[in-house]
């Protein structure tokens, strides 16, 4: 008959057993390619910065790192598909906040938990975003825009790339900060907005700055303001909605890497190693730049701080402008 002793000294034994194979897992790892999932489309912002980045993680661990695009849902296909993936270290996924705070403040069921499901790997870059005028349009700080929606709320209207993106959001945080009302007109996509705007047709665009450079250097196109605390290092020039008074307005868009919750505690320390490797090599900080975005890693910590921070924020500005999607 086995004794309480007896039994005890099994568990312990078994115990001992599944470390040194979690262990000897860890020092094998990665010994196969790596998927890092993009739940965009081929050829965006999001998935140029993952093909740099796959590269360079690849070349740090030792293994190829396949891009794998999961488009839909407003990035739910891919983060969902991640979210029950096996946490090995092997499935990762890199995308925005648009994933891990803005969806949730917006639809009713999500599937996964930005907290829950993840485990933050780190942070990548960050782009501001801008407010962004037709050449033509007399107005040319946003303290002209203040004034001029002041004098007649609701005659102004701006286009953002979609219904509860982060233009969007960022368009309807200014709004709140500032006091003023503009008629919100959602289109597809970054380009078709922008086109809209370049050829008159609409006034102003909430963008990112990665979309608005292009059109910038043009002159067809002129920036009211970044829609961050400072100003961008990319744009020094563009003045912040901060400078004009209103420093409680801080919204840009960032890109993140995260796994599958319950990664093995060395797996995990060499995949934070690995991109914060990647993101201080020259090679990546310039093809970032190339794009408009500002390499600028951050810790798991950091990461998770930031999405701790921003949920409740992006839940409070959908509240108020009533974002909801179905």
């Amino acid at each position: 008959m086995k004794t309480r002793s007896d039994r005890l000294t099994r568990i312990a034994i078994l115990c001992v057993a599944a470390a040194s194979c979690a262990g000897a897992f860890a020092q094998d790892y990665p010994s196969k390619p790596l998927t890092l999932v993009v739940p965009f489309p081929p050829g965006g912002a999001t998935d140029t910065i993952g093909r740099q980045i796959g590269k360079t993680l690849g070349e740090r661990l030792g293994q190829t790192v396949i891009i794998e695009n999961k488009p839909g849902a407003g990035t739910m296909v891919g983060a969902g598909a991640v979210a029950r993936a096996a946490p090995d270290g092997y499935t990762l996924l890199i995308s925005s906040g648009t994933t891990f705070t803005v969806n949730p403040a917006i639809y009713p069921k999500v599937p996964y938990d930005t907290v829950k499901s993840f485990e933050p790997i780190g942070l990548i870059g960050r782009s501001p975003m801008v407010i962004l005028a037709n050449a033509a349009v007399p107005i040319n700080n946003f303290k002209e825009l203040v004034a001029a929606a002041r004098a007649e709320p609701e005659k102004y209207a701006y286009g953002s790339y979609g219904n509860g993106t982060t233009a969007h959001f960022a368009g309807e945080m200014v709004q709140q900060a500032a006091g003023i009302k503009l008629r919100h007109l959602p289109y597809k996509g970054s380009a078709p907005a922008m086109n809209d705007l370049m050829g008159g047709h609409i006034s102003f665009t909430v963008d990112t700055l990665t979309a608005a450079l292009p059109q910038l250097k043009s002159g067809k196109v002129k920036a009211i303001a970044v829609t961050t605390a400072q100003r961008s290092s990319m744009a020094p020039d563009i003045p912040s909605v901060a400078e004009s008074g209103y420093a409680g307005v801080n919204a840009d868009t960032w890109i993140a890497i995260v796994a599958p919750r319950g990664l093995p505690p060395a797996v995990k320390i060499r995949l934070v190693k690995a991109l914060a490797d990647s993101v201080a090599s020259e090679e990546t900080r310039s093809k970032l730049f190339a794009i408009g975005t500002e390499p600028t890693y951050g810790s798991p910590d950091e990461l998770a701080r930031l999405i701790a921070t921003e949920m409740p924020a992006m839940k409070e500005i959908a509240q108020r402008a009533a974002i909801k999607l179905d």
